[in-house]
């Protein structure tokens, strides 16, 4: 009975973490989804595989609906025993994506139990992280990878620090089971800089132990955490194998392509600067961690019918309708980066309890998650601290395979919390001197409310008010609008700073009345869980609200079938897609009803991405041709038309010849001079597995007779040797070719086909994918599985032999 009083507070706070997430997205209680720009792009590129799935109840593994085909490794494929899947849907019981901020609040409510926080202040500390507006903002535009990956941080945290403390069992299977679970959620960025905190924290609880003379059991918990991170690695073999043989085929690995298409040397390690900081938050930019609209908000906000700039388009013509239009996506934002979807908030609340923490906390806890802090805000600025910056790309491992540095501040948003509640935790320590307490209120309130109070009195002295693309729009609708439109971003960003003051006022209210004795702990919790719920949702709400969510059929099927896609599809045959009526290589539409030669991906398949820098984004007509490219869906005056290309060479021919070239360079400039119809264009590396010992016949035959995914069967019949050419992307290791029943080899030819040499004869030919790394990998993930189950059979048996 005494167990299930102690177990009673942790039952009501789930409850609590399930209502809030429930509430917050309430429209998936009437069957709604949310409408998730990215998820639907992953819709289109994953609908073959998961027809074929449905169809057959086979995992095929590749595509042939995206880019010319590709693996679909990072689309969701399914693999074998893996364990930590299931227990991870499991934990994602709730519809999303509520399911999502269920796992924000409680990874961040155990990190703070394993810290000997008490649930009341445990539960606070998960609003503050949950709630933070870019955990919400990236549900909102379907980051679900990013967003999993986050919600499992705090847990690996607590894992750590566990270990450092108790060294036991539970410990250390918690540490396993939560990185084994961020490893799953496979956005390895996210676990990147998850790395880098936790060599933070390692380097501070290291200089502790120095100082403490701890070293022996600093290592032997090391030691501990090394064994628990190999079994959660080796939980998630199969798609760590996988992701890292499909990256050197990507645009994230290396190329030998040393050439541009307009002449120039190219970049071949990592990404380029510039791609890798093209979002680099700005630095005064960072204030928006403390004021939500400190730089306008996102790139367009809604100011209504009651703004300046409302009233400057009415006078310059613009019907009501018009301006109201326009105001309502206004470009208020006057930041530098390109786009933004709204600002990185925290929360006023969290910011002055952290900086309240600050003069109460000592020891290695403030060193680690400040040195954490800082270094993740230094380099979220990318660009504009290219020092620092170009340092990590050019000297830390892996750091040049990510882009979007300003996502980096994933780590802010975990740090201020937890230190935050720490320092409130501290506030209601009687050993704490009330001297001490008083100090830090005074300076926190000081720095917090004194930096607020500036901004607001010398907003006209310190800023220009003035963004990036201004230019075109006083070029366009005259100077009357610009001023207009300044003076709503001033307007935002007064609001804004009086609301940011309104709650750290409240929130120093709070200190001083629980100090003066004129309210107790628990209404100085209740407190903070109002101003935080108020705070954050008040922000969340104007970005990620009731009108993103659409009735579930629309996610379901989220492209309309038109016309043109009507008439391609009444051809029966095999063939791709070409569509060019948007942006064919950042859209996953194509690849919903068709094989598509385009797609949506942030890791596209290298050498295809290179083929359309060089010839596809210019229309080559051969190139395409030998895509096998049959159909093009091309905008009219009357809508998309589907137009035919009569010359597509098809799903395979046979070739007069074969030119030799060198390199990889030789190899891309070749397409353009050679008659690819009749000659085959190979890299001389693969002279051991080629021979030109063949004549072409004009008689014999080859054709395409059953198509799948991951099985494909030709017909061939020829009186003499030849050398076919497959319209299907090359991809080693993995796919594997068989004449009649025997395997045999083929080549890379065309810079990214298949290409083979036939005997003469009547023959069947088979491509089948079958990647040995999904074997390797799943019979690692299943000894691992059985020897963490072994642990946790053990550590449960010896628990019970404790207590009897």
């Amino acid at each position: 009975m005494a167990k299930l009083k102690q177990f009673l507070p942790h039952l009501f706070v789930l409850a609590g973490f399930i209502l809030l997430s429930l509430f917050y997205f309430n429209p998936v209680l009437q069957g709604k989804e949310i409408y998730q720009s990215d998820i639907i792009q992953y819709i289109g590129m994953a609908k073959e595989q998961n027809d074929f799935r449905a169809e057959t109840g086979e995992e095929p593994y590749w595509t042939d609906a995206a880019f010319g085909g590709m693996p679909t490794y990072q689309l969701g494929a399914y693999y074998p025993h893996n364990y930590i899947k299931k227990l991870d849907t499991a934990l994602r019981f709730l519809p999303r994506p509520a399911d999502y901020l269920f796992l924000y609040f409680i990874g961040f409510y155990i990190l703070l139990l394993c810290m000997k926080v008490d649930y009341k202040l445990a539960f606070l500390g998960s609003i503050a992280f949950g709630f933070s507006t870019y955990l919400i903002i990236i549900l909102g535009v379907g980051h679900n990878a990013k967003a999993h990956a986050i919600a499992y941080m705090p847990m690996v945290l607590a894992g750590i620090i566990s270990i450092f403390r108790h060294r036991n069992i539970w410990s250390f299977l918690l540490l396993t089971v939560a990185m084994a679970l961020e490893i799953q959620a496979n956005h390895f960025q996210m676990t990147y800089y998850l790395l880098l905190l936790v060599i933070a924290l390692g380097i501070a609880y290291l200089v502790d132990a120095y100082r403490k003379k701890l070293i022996p059991e600093y290592f032997k918990s090391l030691g501990i955490m090394v064994v628990a991170v190999v079994l959660a690695i080796a939980a998630n073999a199969t798609n760590l194998l996988a992701t890292s043989e499909y990256t050197k085929f990507s645009t994230r690995g290396e190329s030998e392509l040393t050439i541009t298409p307009d002449g120039a040397p190219k970049e071949n390690t990592g990404l380029s600067f510039d791609y890798i900081t093209e979002y680099s938050y700005g630095i005064i930019e960072s204030f928006n961690l403390l004021i939500p609209r400190f730089m306008g908000g996102g790139s367009s906000e809604n100011i209504g019918k009651d703004s300046n700039l409302y009233e400057a388009l009415r006078e310059i013509g613009a019907s009501p309708v018009q301006a109201e239009g326009f105001t309502e996506g206004a470009p208020t934002y006057w930041g530098d980066q390109p786009f933004v979807g709204a600002p990185a908030y925290i929360g006023a609340t969290v910011i002055f309890l952290f900086v309240f923490a600050l003069f109460l906390i000592r020891g290695r806890l403030k060193w680690w998650i400040v040195g954490g802090s800082l270094l993740a805000l230094f380099l979220s600025w990318g660009k504009n601290f290219e020092f620092l910056t170009s340092f990590f790309i050019d000297f830390i491992p892996l750091y040049d395979k990510f882009r979007a540095v300003s996502s980096i501040q994933v780590i802010l948003e975990l740090c201020l919390p937890l230190l935050a509640i720490i320092g409130l935790y501290k506030l209601f320590l009687a050993e704490v001197k009330k001297e001490e307490k008083l100090y830090a209120l005074k300076w926190s309130s000081i720095i917090t409310g004194g930096l607020l109070l500036i901004f607001l009195l010398f907003k006209s002295v310190l800023f220009d008010f003035a963004g990036a693309n201004d230019a075109a729009y006083s070029q366009q609708f005259g100077m009357d609008f610009m001023n207009a439109l300044e003076e709503d971003r001033k307007s935002i960003f007064t609001s804004d700073v009086i609301r940011s003051l309104i709650f750290i006022l409240l929130s120093a209210g709070l200190i001083w009345g629980y100090l003066q004795n004129k309210i107790n702990r628990n209404l100085v919790i209740g407190g903070f869980v109002v101003l935080m719920l108020v705070d954050l949702i008040g922000v969340d709400r104007r970005y990620v609200n009731e009108d993103d969510f659409v009735m579930a059929r629309e996610m379901e099927q989220p492209f309309q079938k038109l016309a043109a896609d009507q008439a391609i599809l009444e051809d029966k045959e095999h063939y791709r897609v070409f569509d060019v009526s948007g942006s064919p290589f950042n859209t996953g539409r194509t690849s919903y009803y068709h094989n598509a030669l385009g797609g949506y991906h942030a890791a596209k398949p290298g050498r295809i991405q290179e083929l359309y820098d060089f010839y596809i984004s210019k229309n080559n007509m051969k190139i395409l041709s030998m895509l096998n490219v049959k159909y093009f869906i091309v905008p009219t005056e009357e809508g998309t038309k589907a137009q035919q290309n009569p010359n597509a060479f098809g799903n395979v021919w046979l070739v007069n010849d074969i030119r030799w070239v060198e390199n990889q360079n030789d190899e891309m400039l070749a397409l353009v001079n050679t008659d690819l119809r009749s000659t085959a264009v190979v890299n001389s590396e693969f002279k051991q597995i080629l021979n030109e010992d063949f004549n072409f016949d004009p008689g014999a035959s080859i054709e395409l007779v059953s198509y799948q995914p991951n099985d494909l069967k030709y017909k061939f019949s020829a009186n003499s040797a030849q050398f076919a050419v497959f319209s299907e992307n090359y991809y080693q290791p993995g796919w594997q070719a068989y004449l009649d029943g025997k395997p045999v080899s083929h080549a890379q030819v065309n810079y990214v086909l298949r290409g083979m040499n036939i005997p003469a004869g009547d023959h069947e030919i088979v491509f089948k994918f079958e990647p040995e790394v999904v074997k390797t990998g799943s019979t690692i993930a299943l000894i691992s599985s059985i020897l963490i189950g072994l642990v946790l059979i053990g550590g449960i048996g010896f628990e019970f032999k404790k207590r009897k």
